[in-house]
Parts: C-alpha cells; sequence; structure tokens
C-alpha cells in the first residue's frame, strides 16, 4: 500500500532544503492536513554535532541590520526550523525555539536567540515598516498592496450601495449608477490583478524552500567560561536562491545559484530558480494539482476572472441598459459563481496552514487571512444571490449591506496579508515536555 501523499515528498525537487546545509538538519514530522494534498509542513532540527560547518563560514550574506536589538541573550535548549508552504511562497522563514525546562539544561545550552516575533518589539517594527519600507520587486508584497487597495475601492463602492439605503438624506445624483459602477469595475480590475499575482506566486516557490536562517559561532571566550564550549548564535541571512530576495528577478527576469563556497553545505545543486510563467502539464499533474496553495490561488483567479464581468457591467452606459434578464445573466450571476470562488479559495487557504483539516490553526496569520476572505466571499456572494430580487426594497437593503461587511472583511485579511508579506523571519518558542 502505498503512503499518503501528505506523508512524504514525492520527489527530491520539492523536498525542502535537499540542498541547504544538509548535514546539519535531520527532516521530520511531514505532514498535510489532507492525505491526497501534499505535504504543507515539516520540520528540520538542527544537528548540534556538526555545528562546525555553520561556524566555518556562510554559503549566502548575511543580514545584521536589527538582529543585535532583536537576539537579546536568550539561551535555547535546541533549534529547529521549519518549512510550511504557504511560508515558503512568501518567503518567510519560520525558525523554533526549544527552550530549556530546567536551570541545568539552561546552563549547558549553545544557543543564543532572537525573541519570539509575536512579541511586542517585533510586531510593532513589522507595523512600522509596512509605512517605510517598499520592496516592489517581491510579488508577495506586491499582492498584499493589491488585495489591500481593491479592498478600499470595494469599501468606498459598499458606501456608495448601502449608505442612502440606510440614510436617505446622503444621497448624490447617480451616486449608486456612476460612483457605484465605476468603482466596482476597478475593484474587480485590482482583484483580478491581484489574483493573477497569487497564481504566479505560487507557480515560482522556491522548490527548494526558504532557508533564512544560520547559525555561527559567538561570544566565544565568554562562552567557554559559561558553558565549556563554544557558545552559537542564531541570525537572519537572505537566501539569495529565494526570488524574494532579489530585486532584479520579478517576472520573468532568470536567477540562477551560484556555486557553493563550500561543498559540503550544499548536497545538489542540480536545479537552477528561473521565473516561470506557465508549468509543464507534467508539473501541473503530477505537483500543482496536488498543492492546496496553488488550487487556493487558481480558485481564486477563476473567480476573479468571471466576478470581473459584473464589474465590466456594473458601469454606467451598460448597467442602466441592460433588460432585467440580461441583468440576471451578466451581473448577478457573475457575481455569485465568482464569489463561490473566493469562498473555495478562503478554505483552502485556511486549510493550507491546519495541521489536520478539522483542527482550526488561530495562531497562523495565513489561516486569519483565509478566514476573512471566507467571511468577504460569503458577503460578495449574497449580494449577487439577492440580486435578481432587487427591486424588493429588502433584498436591496440586505444585498448592498452584504457588500458593506464583505468588503471590509476583504480589507481586514488583505491588510493581514500585506503585514505578512513583509515579516520574512519568523521565530516562535516552544518549551518541551
Amino acid at each position: 500500500m502505498d503512503m499518503p501523499r501528505n506523508k512524504h515528498f514525492h520527489s527530491l525537487r520539492y523536498q525542502p532544503h535537499h540542498g541547504h546545509h544538509s548535514l546539519l538538519l535531520q527532516q521530520s514530522h511531514i505532514n498535510g492536513p489532507a492525505l491526497c494534498f501534499n505535504p504543507t509542513r515539516a520540520r528540520f532540527a538542527y544537528d548540534d554535532s556538526k555545528k562546525h560547518h555553520f561556524a566555518d563560514g556562510q554559503a549566502t550574506p548575511v543580514e545584521s541590520t536589527g538582529d543585535k536589538e532583536n537576539l537579546g541573550r536568550r539561551r535555547a535548549h535546541r533549534i529547529s526550523f521549519e518549512w510550511r508552504s504557504r511560508n515558503n511562497r512568501k518567503g518567510r522563514s519560520l525558525f523554533i525555539v526549544h527552550l530549556p525546562r530546567t536551570e541545568s539544561e539552561a546552563k549547558d545550552s549553545l544557543f543564543l536567540v532572537p525573541q519570539p516575533t509575536a512579541s511586542i518589539r517585533p510586531v510593532l517594527r513589522n507595523i512600522g515598516l509596512m509605512f517605510t519600507y517598499y520592496p516592489y520587486w517581491d510579488i508577495s508584497y506586491l499582492i498584499g498592496i493589491l488585495f489591500t487597495l481593491g479592498s478600499v475601492v470595494w469599501v468606498i463602492n459598499s458606501f456608495f450601495a448601502w449608505l442612502p439605503l440606510d440614510d436617505p438624506g446622503t444621497v448624490l445624483t447617480n451616486e449608486v449608477l456612476t460612483g457605484g459602477g465605476v468603482t466596482a469595475f476597478i475593484g474587480a480590475t485590482i482583484f483580478e490583478l491581484g489574483s493573477v499575482l497569487l497564481v504566479l506566486e505560487a507557480m515560482n516557490a522556491n522548490h527548494e524552500g526558504c532557508f533564512g536562517w544560520a547559525v555561527v559561532e559567538a561570544l566565544q571566550g565568554i562562552a567557554e567560561l559559561e558553558t565549556g564550549g563554544t557558545l552559537l548564535q542564531v541570525i537572519r541571512k537572505e537566501d539569495e536562491r529565494d526570488h524574494h530576495y532579489n530585486r532584479s528577478s520579478l517576472l520573468g527576469t532568470p536567477t540562477s545559484v551560484s556555486p557553493p563556497s563550500d561543498p559540503m553545505k550544499l548536497s545538489d545543486q542540480s536545479d537552477t530558480i528561473s521565473w516561470q510563467w506557465l508549468p509543464s502539464l507534467h508539473e501541473l499533474r503530477t505537483h500543482y494539482m496536488r498543492e492546496i496553495g496553488f488550487l487556493a490561488s487558481l480558485s481564486q483567479l477563476v473567480g476573479a476572472t468571471i466576478f470581473w464581468i459584473s464589474g465590466l457591467t456594473a458601469l454606467p452606459g451598460i448597467n442602466n441598459k441592460m433588460s432585467q434578464g440580461l441583468l440576471d445573466g451578466l451581473y448577478w450571476t457573475p457575481q455569485i459563481v465568482g464569489g463561490t470562488g473566493f469562498i473555495v479559495s478562503g478554505v483552502l487557504f485556511m486549510l493550507e496552514t491546519q495541521r489536520n483539516w478539522y483542527v482550526p490553526e488561530p495562531r497562523s496569520l495565513g489561516w486569519h487571512i483565509g478566514l476573512w476572505n471566507l467571511i468577504g466571499a460569503f458577503g460578495f456572494t449574497l449580494c449577487g444571490a439577492l440580486g435578481p430580487a432587487y427591486n424588493n426594497s429588502g433584498a436591496q437593503y440586505e444585498a448592498s449591506l452584504a457588500t458593506f461587511w464583505g468588503s471590509w472583511s476583504f480589507l481586514i485579511g488583505s491588510v493581514i496579508q500585506w503585514y505578512e508579506s513583509l515579516g520574512k523571519w519568523v521565530v516562535e518558542h516552544v518549551r518541551d515536555e
């Protein structure tokens, strides 16, 4: 009997970190939320018995900005690195810190590690980056920005549609037809562009995985006094194999991996990283159609493309010239079908972050993004479903209100996605039982 697909990587090409410091990492805990899909997470324990390979040098440049204030001097008993499929698409590298359980373990701990990224200082720093840092070459950042901008437009659209019904004193001339129609077209177009980038992002995820962290010797003299050995510190590093860090690699510019400086650090250098616009039929059949993140992105694109039809037919000069039958077929129905695609996408994005399909993952930013997008999708779908009864005042009010709360839900999810795109180095602290 074949092993369930979510319990192993079906090809070395898609096995995370197969070319990254393989002598130092011991792969374990491979799993995903559903048996028929590819794994969505795998843990790699750091083998400190071979720590000198890290200390001797780095294959990629180390980023030192902010490391001193971030490290603190917290000791770790063990460390490991966790690959997650969503993090990999977004260029995020997750580092797991196993804290010492006893004073004896704390004294013997080898590692100095950063504070968790869920603590106050890193959160505030990441919020600050949203207003001061603009990595235009990072497709994940562009996706977050586009969906945020599109959601803002939809919020404006929802005010045009709902506010006059709630407060007739605010009615403006041609507010619903012109204001609502133009913003619907702009919002649908921005969502379409963002959805195209989502699929491109899914097709160009780093097959080998983002490493994101380095282990180096630190404070050797003090360490020898304290522990009788060499103390190691974990620091951030940019992974030059990943297009998220390469300003010239966005949308079509190929990048390649340079030969390793130390052959012991890279066991497999057969693959090169290059941008692809379309996967091969073989890749599509054997890998992508089993990849939850790709299917979620594809569902989003299909839904957005169909939904765009309703954005086009919302424009003044088109919407007010159509019969009721054409409105039902070309305006309301695309909202229902497109919204359904958004629902499927939201569910799949949530599922991708979960250990099991039935267990929520509220500690994951990706899970919250999927949740808020799912709520927004229900709002847009409900609006379309109520559309054919739009001549009824009650249905008209509820349809407009559904657009209102659906737009705000999309905006919340999009802002979280924008925040997520800037937090590339993720640290979680756990205490072993």
